[in-house]
């Protein structure tokens, strides 16, 4: 009798242990901040969307114009802190015509690029 209760006690106390187990957080995609967004500005070529923001994780198969700046973070510890951001710029003749998605645009978007220096 006293060997069950031991081993339920073993069992229990191990079950008790899963809730301790480390979860690690999993960032995916690009991870855009506002400051970067802030530097976009109509006319910019692909090549220079990319220095500021990086290569895009998704390309559209059909449109190579437009491009799709994805982020995900799974929290290990909490659902609380899960976040995803979207942020979708299309291009017409290489150059950056619009851009829409969880940040904020600047005022100096719409101010068309002087590429010709």
């Amino acid at each position: 009798m006293l060997y069950r209760v031991l081993v339920a006690a073993f069992i229990l106390s191990i079950s008790a242990c899963s809730s301790w187990i480390y979860r690690i957080d999993i960032p995916q995609g690009n991870y855009l901040e506002q400051r970067d967004v802030d530097k976009l500005q109509i006319g910019m070529t692909k090549e220079q969307v990319k220095y500021v923001l990086g290569s895009p994780v998704v390309l559209d198969a059909f449109n190579q114009d437009t491009w799709h700046y994805v982020y995900r973070f799974k929290s290990g510890r909490s659902t609380d802190y899960n976040a995803e951001k979207h942020f979708v710029i299309k291009f017409a003749d290489n150059k950056l015509i619009s851009a829409e998605g969880d940040f904020t645009l600047s005022e100096n978007f719409n101010t068309p690029m002087n590429n010709d220096q």
